[in-house]
């Protein structure tokens, strides 16, 4: 009876050891929680770049972006008709280490990825992949 209780308490140890999630894509997951506004400025051919809304950036006529909560709540900010920002609230989603999908509640455009193509340094590189 010992043996297998030992057995068994060894097999619980080895299953949570290959269930715990990439420490690494935990972390970049965490990073992605805040609110980020589009720095048109940096964008690289279809790379576009974000920082965060408290960085200082230059002067512009509006900044679009977006915010991802823990709880895959997820807000898009775009200009509004009167020149101010409007947010639509939305999900997200991780579908593997590098591709979020957003599904905006309001259904006025199609859900989309976004190729998280790097996070560090508190600047954010996605590529937007229509689905």
């Amino acid at each position: 009876m010992r043996l297998f209780s030992l057995l068994a308490s060894l097999s619980i140890v080895l299953l949570a050891a290959t269930c715990k999630p990439d420490s690494k894509a935990a972390s970049q997951l965490k990073q992605l929680e805040r609110t980020w506004l589009h720095a048109h400025e940096e964008d690289q051919g279809d790379v576009r770049v974000y920082r965060p809304n408290t960085y200082a950036f230059p002067p512009s006529r509006g900044r679009t972006g977006f915010a991802f909560e823990h709880n895959g709540l997820f807000t898009q900010y775009d200009i509004a008709p009167t020149d101010g920002i409007e947010g639509r609230k939305g999900r997200w989603a991780a579908e593997n280490d590098h591709t979020l999908r957003i599904t905006l509640d309001d259904k006025k455009d199609p859900d989309y990825k976004l190729e998280v193509v790097s996070l560090e340094n508190n600047v954010l590189k996605v590529r937007r992949v229509e689905q």
